[in-house]
């Protein structure tokens, strides 16, 4: 069922992240001539990557009237399909009511048969419901915030890359905060990293006590190529303590650091990462936020520090935002089941000001250690635009806007002194993708029948026979067909 539900949502969130609603999209003209590269249609240039929007943004000339006229079919195309999820949770919670009410009536009267399928599709109304309340609350939304993200690039980014030119002509970059680049690894950005490794290694020790860290990787070297690379980003930034790497089996596509130097990835970001650049910008992301002490700043809380120290997960969204999956992201929502622990995600006090700093400085030391630093920015699109939202529903809900942060990093790396050549691939990175592959495929065959966060009380149910979507449908014929009433396992269209 889990891996059924997970698969689901991957090919639903992937048709939200490519298709844009036509409506309202260059009805407007401008009244200047149309140039080569405004030939194409608006709409279209908002599924391009971020770096070739940074690129031809300065040549686009679209009027304010058709920006606004994109602004408001990208409202109208999300205010739609928010309510349509909404009124599929809204009618998979009046099914489930149902549901267990007759469950209830006729409890003494069934047989073991109907006994189970009865609970079956309680478990499976649950589920879709579930599914159906991430989706309108925060798959779809953070989808068009994507979206409007790029269309802030197009309408606002010639500006600023103009005056981010005359800042590096006159000068004056070189007194922005961190701006010292030649001198990493000389610099303190934060006094007293090593108070934190004591606080690090007891949280580790009660994570694993409490069975709440995934296992590592068996392959050792897969562990030592990620430990080389991540090594190599250390001794090219500004962390004076030592730095501790594992790999966790795990298909979530997370890496986050614990205090004092220690380094978690699990296996979906090395699945997730296309290129040795792009690994290395998440490494040198996650480095930064120790750098800076971030955890130990967030830690001062109280309410942070008592959730802190139960499980890896919640360390995961404190300290950056974490690719959450979607499991994970109904448990964080609902409560973490056997631990009795709820949670409110506010509480966390997830600061955007560190994610903007550990960008900036992740940028930097991607840039010292011979890494093409747009590799951050690859991967970040990726996550935005495609397989963030598989499994990673919560991560950019808590994290700085789109555009402030694809902006802050691509001045940032527009700061960065020249150099002749930067490493994007290598060949110990395919590598280690190849030796990668077949273990993941024997874990995925692992996971199938075992429980998620949502606890499957009911073993061995058939999945929902109708879902929310055919994998080749655009998002306008996903939310614009009829509602109707569904069976316990068959979704509302």
């Amino acid at each position: 069922m889990r891996e059924f539900i997970r698969k689901a949502t991957a090919l639903v969130l992937c048709e939200l992240l490519v298709f844009l609603p036509a409506v309202g999209a260059g009805s407007q003209q401008s009244s200047r001539p149309a140039t080569p590269a405004t030939t194409t249609p608006l709409r279209d240039y908002l599924q391009k990557p971020y770096l070739d929007l940074f690129e031809l943004a300065p040549g686009l000339e679209f009027s304010s009237g058709e920006i606004a006229s994109q602004r408001a079919a990208l409202e109208g195309g999300r205010k739609m399909c928010v309510t349509r999820f909404k009124d599929h949770a809204k009618r998979y919670q009046q099914q489930l009511d149902a549901a267990q009410k007759g469950l209830k009536a006729q409890s003494a009267k069934l047989g073991d048969a109907d006994r189970k399928q009865a609970h079956c599709n309680i478990q499976n109304l649950d589920l879709l419901g579930s599914e159906a309340t991430v989706l309108a609350n925060q798959a779809i939304p953070t989808a068009y915030d994507n979206l409007n993200a790029k269309l802030d690039v197009i309408q606002q980014w010639p500006a600023l890359y103009t005056q981010t030119k005359k800042e590096i002509a006159d000068g004056s970059y070189l007194s922005r905060r961190w701006g010292d680049v030649k001198d990493v690894g000389f610099r303190e950005i934060a006094a007293g990293q090593q108070d934190d490794i004591k606080r690090g290694k007891e949280a580790i020790d009660e994570m694993k006590h409490a069975g709440l860290l995934p296992p590592e990787v068996e392959d050792k070297s897969i562990q030592e190529y990620v430990n080389s690379v991540a090594q190599n980003i250390a001794k090219h930034s500004d962390l004076r303590i030592p730095l501790h790497v594992s790999v966790l089996q795990s298909r979530e596509i997370n890496a986050f650091a614990l205090p004092g130097g220690y380094l978690f990835l699990q296996r979906g970001l090395l699945e997730a990462a296309d290129d040795e650049s792009e690994l290395a910008g998440v490494i040198a992301h996650e480095i930064s936020h120790d750098v800076a002490r971030h955890s130990n700043k967030l830690m001062k809380r109280a309410t942070i520090a008592s959730i802190f120290y139960q499980a890896a997960q919640i360390a995961t969204v404190i300290l950056t935002g974490g690719a959450v999956g979607i499991g994970l992201y109904y448990a964080l929502q609902y409560g973490f089941y056997g631990l009795g622990l709820v949670l409110d995600l506010k509480l966390l006090g997830v600061s955007r000001d560190y994610e903007l700093e550990a960008d900036q400085l992740g940028v930097q030391y991607a840039w010292a250690s011979g890494y093409d630093p747009a590799g951050f920015i690859r991967f970040f699109d990726k996550m935005a635009t495609t397989k963030g939202y598989i499994n990673g529903v919560s991560w950019f809900r808590t994290h700085p806007p789109f555009y402030q942060r694809m902006v802050s990093a691509e001045r940032e790396i527009l700061f960065m002194p020249p150099k002749p050549r930067f490493v994007t691939q290598t060949s110990a990175f395919e590598e280690m993708k190849k030796k990668l592959a077949p273990i993941t495929v024997a874990a995925e065959k692992e996971e199938v029948g075992k429980p998620s966060l949502r606890i499957t009380r009911e073993e061995g149910c058939e999945p929902p026979q109708k879902l929310e979507y055919t994998p080749d449908q655009r998002i306008e014929a996903l939310c614009s067909a009829p509602l109707r009433t569904a069976s316990p396992g068959d979704a509302p269209k």
